[in-house]
């Protein structure tokens, strides 16, 4: 196994569990505990985890670590998530996506169902399919090689954690679109406070997607439901939709019904 892949296998574990333990990860990864010890040194250099007693925990909070050792967390609850949220769109809409892990396995299920799958739908002459505004880049690169979508993406500063843009250049954009429906990723939810994010730049642009569309749908697994972070985004009043997994408490769902949410579990 090559120092990459021990890289890569080793922020993973972080990802799923919050903690490396090296003589754990030496028996799992086939290795010995001093070359884990020296990878996790290395990683830490990097500011991707801090080192502790016998192993590592993540930096500050899981959420810094790279979006692309967040993946696999909860995959087939995002992937059905994805889909529930992709048939709410209709032909013609414009829809704008933030970024994170469960939003980019919407903006896939978006491109299966209008560029080819279960749905197909080629741009004619009333306009293009579908439009997708977004300030992620990962998701402009993934949907701009599909000709049926109509891609927006909003400028702005990256954000190397999450592929986010973000600041005054996003904000430009955004105040000159108007959006159908949004569909937010989000890193907690509260069913009093609402929705919310870790990074303040990330919630404020995220609010604003929400202002400028007629619906707002919430996509999140069960995990976030009762967390909450540093930076709000809306109350339970601006949200429309929540899509999650059957794993969401069913008082949760009474409580947001009664706020006026439509909840749809898969």
């Amino acid at each position: 196994m090559s120092k990459h892949e021990r890289w890569h296998t080793l922020l993973e574990l972080l990802a799923a569990s919050g903690k490396v333990d090296v003589e754990e990860a030496a028996t799992a990864l086939g290795v010995s505990a001093a070359t884990i010890r020296r990878d996790l040194d290395e990683l830490a250099e990097q500011r991707l985890l801090v080192r502790t007693r016998g192993g590592a925990v993540v930096h500050g909070v899981s959420h810094e670590l790279p979006l692309r050792y967040k993946s696999t967390r909860h995959a087939p609850e995002k992937r059905r998530i994805a889909e529930a949220a992709a048939d709410l769109v209709a032909p013609g809409d414009v829809v704008g996506l933030n970024g994170g892990t469960t939003t980019t396995e919407v903006a896939r299920a978006l491109a299966r169902r209008f560029a080819g799958g279960r749905t197909e739908a080629a741009p004619s002459a009333e306009g293009p399919a579908l439009t997708v505004v977004t300030n992620a880049l990962n998701i402009a690169g993934e949907l701009a090689v599909r000709p049926q979508i109509k891609i927006v993406a909003t400028g702005g500063v990256a954000r190397p954690q999450t592929y986010e843009l973000v600041g005054p250049l996003t904000v430009g954009v955004l105040n000159q679109v108007v959006l159908d429906a949004v569909i937010l990723g989000v890193d907690g939810f509260d069913t009093r406070l609402g929705v919310m994010a870790h990074q303040e730049d990330e919630a404020s642009i995220s609010r604003l997607f929400a202002e400028r569309a007629s619906r707002v749908v919430v996509v999140t697994d069960s995990s976030k439901m009762g967390r909450r972070a540093f930076a709000r985004i809306c109350g339970p009043d601006r949200i429309d939709v929540l899509v999650t997994d059957t794993g969401i408490a069913p008082e949760t769902v009474d409580q947001l019904t009664e706020a006026g949410v439509k909840v749809i579990t898969v």
